[in-house]
């Protein structure tokens, strides 16, 4: 798959998790090859793709896809994750 942008951000610092854990990231991809596909069917792709590193020890994984003009249209930019409000954070 021809890639534009990829950014891939640990956020597992923002739940309740050990320090240093690898749990918890947030991917941005651009990609002409999301032209014509639907967010689910850009989801599944990628889930195929990265089906033996899903398969460990990931737990959350936020996915923002976009072609090159949803891209520009976004400004360059995913929208930020929420704060965690699982575990011990919970009010």
């Amino acid at each position: 798959m021809p890639v534009q942008v990829l950014e891939v951000v640990n956020e597992s610092h923002m739940h309740s998790v050990p320090p240093n854990s690898e749990t918890h990231f947030k991917v941005t991809l651009v990609s002409e090859t999301f032209s014509g596909m639907g967010k689910v069917k850009r989801h599944q792709h990628i889930y195929q793709i990265l089906s033996d590193e899903l398969a460990g020890g990931v737990h959350a994984l936020a996915l923002h896809t976009y072609t090159p003009e949803e891209w520009l249209q976004a400004g360059h930019a995913a929208p930020d994750s929420p704060n965690c409000m699982g575990g011990s954070k919970q009010s």
